[in-house]
């Protein structure tokens, strides 16, 4: 009988296995099992909306208008983002927009240029 491991973003020992993927229930986070197998446990991989993988440095494109919590302020679809950075999060994208200043965003709406 296999170990299963405990959750790479949570750390919760409530994970199960679905087919090939691992899955928390606590955070939603996702992971194949391949992945567990070949121990790439340090370093998870952030994409953009259509797969592309994302690094430090790229410049990405909004595909959805974002409203800003606690602003009247929205990020608009098209907006270019520059030299972004990739930080561990919800909101895995650490960023400046012009006009609105810093912020944090989810990767799941972006798409890289």
């Amino acid at each position: 009988m296999s170990e299963i491991p405990k959750c790479r973003k949570c750390n919760s020992e409530y994970v199960y296995e679905d087919r090939d993927m691992y899955i928390c229930p606590e955070c939603a986070h996702e992971w194949f099992v391949k992945e567990e197998n070949n121990n790439n446990a340090d370093e998870d991989v952030v994409k953009d909306a259509h797969g592309n993988t994302l690094s430090d440095g790229d410049t990405i494109t909004v595909i959805k208008d974002l409203k800003v919590k606690g602003s009247s302020a929205v990020v608009k679809v098209g907006t270019k983002v520059k030299n972004i950075r990739i930080v561990d999060g919800d909101h895995d994208i650490d960023c400046k927009i012009s006009g609105i200043g810093a912020m944090k965003l989810k990767s799941e709406f972006v798409k890289k240029i």
